[in-house]
């Protein structure tokens, strides 16, 4: 019997918008796919799901890289732009609209925004101090200042915080402070800045995070933010900027990160522009029924679950349904690195691999929850050639061939039972795909893959052909076979889109949605099979790295402006050994094993991480420079190796009682992990 669908639902959704600075990599393509796979289970389910994007744009960073470049921001961006989309396309990623947040759209709905929280008095204006490059012309943030660490006298340091000693302390502090930009000394500057007035809307986010629109790792993270009064926050910037002009304030741009959510509106705007099925405010009114949906990573939770949201409720517009967040990418267990070819780029990918063995990967590992996703190339090479070519796509070439034999016409199946528990099977496997099981879904069918499998083998078409006038039996069971083959291929559109297109010319159909598979093939003339998905090889794999690690080396030669730095042992090389020291000074530190039970972000202070440590019945607290290469969940529970022995040492937010080991190689940092087995509080011998 044919079911009733339900009711069309209209669904907006986006993917946080990269940033015009650089290409795109495996890292940021995980939430593109992720976002677009649900967005076409939504209108393979008959849903009609929006899935826009755009380049984000503005900023300081944006400014100076065209600069260095010796061309106009506009130009920078424009490139960029066309690349990220072609990009993105290539990987079957389809978005409805690809803008950029430099768009008339995006500065109406800025301005709009701004006025509108301005008139109802959401926004402050005070005087502030900040380092001003006189060379340059240029207020300076943290990461652009550099000079002598007041602590440890250190060269070269930040402007918040000294690599060698964790230091924290203020530009101002710093000896020798120069502009990394220009290498002028900065001077202090007063200037006037916006504020946008978050504790307004304290008790509106404290409930709004909470309702169950968030994941539960994030509301209750947020749970911690309310714990202390929200601060304001500072939505200007001086001149010059590359950005959008604040209304009424001469010479003042709005923050990148204020114009880059509200990017969101402008795409969809711009789309409405072009497609008379769509009506902005039916999107975006408060009392919208429409359904709104951002994906994002978990680094930028902030930004999206509290200013996004209480800068909507206070401009009068509705607020998302649900701010959905991922993990990060990690690479053969570790962070991408680029000095062992592990920070992939999109188009290096492309160059070597199947854009829908990733997309395959992807989702077989993705989750509803906030997990990091581990790219093992181990895996992933045994995984796309198990389920992708030794289970689904070996179901159809078994088949097809006796098929084209007997005519190439289907004909009724043999087991009609087995299709209808395939295609019952479906509202389970929606179900996932509904909650961003992913992972869960992809296990459903495989394991129904297996079951077709099997019942071909026990039915063993290639023995029953050779018996005499068993034709009509042979058809029977390999027209079951290519049905089953094809319900299995709609389950997985949504994932493999362009596998689901060769699918679909080779078995003639024109579509391949959710609910066609209710009705099976049957005195259906199909074509020739042919080969649909290749194993992957691990020499790939080995020609993909190495290929990255050249990305790496060339781009470094850019920068440096030599070819040495592109060789391998330039850039890439390991830092001098330290001077000597002898065996008694060695044995003098003593190496402990700790548990990190508790890790927290330092407020105000960039680099910082705050660690509560286990050494076996004794606790720590150590403050380590390690906040650019981990967050603090990802720490927790984990063991490291400390120096126990360190004598305590005051810093400006509070007493650290040791050190914790971590190695790096100028641009990537890993605290030292223990073997399996050690337990907190051994000593390192």
């Amino acid at each position: 019997m044919p079911q009733q669908q339900p009711t069309q639902r209209k669904i907006l959704v986006t993917s946080a918008l990269p940033y015009a600075n650089g290409p795109i990599h495996l890292g940021h393509l995980l939430e593109y796919i992720q976002t677009d796979i649900w967005s076409r289970f939504q209108n393979s389910r008959g849903n009609l799901c929006t899935f826009v994007c755009a380049d984000d744009a503005h900023g300081t960073a944006i400014m100076l890289r065209a600069e260095q470049e010796g061309i106009t921001p506009e130009e920078l961006i424009d490139r960029v732009r066309i690349e990220h989309h072609e990009d993105f396309k290539n990987f079957h990623i389809h978005f409805d609209n690809y803008h950029s947040t430099h768009s008339e759209e995006n500065r109406y709905f800025s301005e709009l925004i701004y006025t509108r929280l301005r008139d109802a008095g959401h926004i402050a204006r005070r005087d502030i101090e900040q380092m001003f490059d006189p060379e340059k012309g240029i207020f300076l943030a943290d990461r652009f200042i550099k000079g002598t660490c007041p602590e440890c006298k250190a060269d070269d340091q930040y402007g918040d915080n000294c690599e060698k000693c964790s230091a924290t302390y203020s530009p101002t502090e710093l000896i020798n402070p120069r502009s990394a930009i220009s290498g002028a000394t900065p001077v202090l500057k007063t200037s006037e800045h916006y504020f946008f007035k978050l504790p307004d809307f304290q008790q509106f986010l404290a409930e709004w995070t909470q309702d169950g629109r968030l994941q539960d790792e994030v509301a209750n993270k947020l749970k911690e933010w309310f714990s202390i009064d929200l601060q304001e926050w500072d939505i200007s910037r001086d001149a010059p900027y590359f950005g959008f002009e604040i209304p009424d304030a001469l010479g003042k741009y709005f923050y990148v990160w204020l114009d880059a959510p509200i990017g969101y509106l402008a795409s969809f705007k711009n789309l409405c522009d072009q497609r008379d099925d769509l009506n902005f405010d039916d999107y975006w009114k408060p009392d919208s029924t429409a359904e709104v949906y951002h994906f994002i990573g978990k680094d930028i939770v902030y930004f999206h679950a509290l200013f996004w949201p209480a800068m909507l409720q206070g401009a009068n517009f509705r607020t998302p349904n649900s701010v959905y967040c991922h993990g990060f990418v990690t690479v053969n267990g570790a962070k991408m690195s680029k000095s062992r070819g592990t920070f992939i780029k999109a188009r290096t990918y492309l160059d070597h691999l199947n854009p829908e063995h990733l997309r395959y990967y992807f989702a077989a590992k993705l989750t509803s929850r906030v997990d990091d996703l581990d790219l093992n190339f181990e895996d992933f090479v045994f995984r796309v050639n198990s389920d992708l070519v030794g289970k689904l796509v070996n179901i159809a070439s078994r088949c097809a061939g006796f098929v084209k034999k007997g005519g190439g016409v289907l004909s009724k199946m043999s087991e009609p039972a087995l299709y209808q528990r395939f295609v019952d099977a479906g509202e389970s496997i929606a179900a996932d795909y509904e909650r961003r099981e992913f992972g869960r879904a992809m296990r459903q069918i495989m394991e129904l893959a297996d079951e077709a499998n099997t019942w071909i083998n026990d039915q063993a078409p290639w023995v029953v052909a050779k018996q005499e006038d068993q034709a009509a039996q042979v058809q029977g069971i390999c027209s079951t076979g290519i049905n089953l083959f094809r319900v299995l291929m709609v389950y997985l559109t949504p994932v493999l889109p362009a596998m689901s297109k060769t699918t679909a010319d080779f078995l003639k159909v024109d579509s391949m949605d959710w609910q066609s598979r209710i009705q099976p093939l049957e005195d259906h003339a199909i074509e020739t099979f042919k080969p649909m998905m290749q194993r992957v090889d691990d020499k790939q794999i080995e020609a993909l790295l190495e290929a990255s690690r050249e990305d790496v080396a060339k781009e470094l030669a850019l920068q440096a402006g030599t070819e040495e730095a592109a060789q391998e042992d330039g850039p890439l090389q390991k830092e001098p050994i330290a001077a000597e020291i002898n065996f008694d000074d060695f044995m003098k530190v003593d190496l402990r094993i700790a548990k990190i039970i508790k890790c927290e972000a330092v407020p105000k202070a960039n680099k910082l991480l705050k660690l509560t440590l286990d050494l076996g019945g004794e606790t720590r607290t150590v403050f380590s420079g390690i906040k650019s290469a981990y967050k603090p969940e990802e720490l927790e529970g984990k063991l490291t190796v400390m120096v126990a022995n360190l004598a305590p040492r005051q810093m400006k937010f509070g007493l650290s009682e040791g050190m914790v080991l971590a190695a790096g190689d100028g641009s990537e940092i890993y605290i030292l992990e223990p073997h399996e087995g050690a337990q907190p509080g051994m000593r390192v011998v």
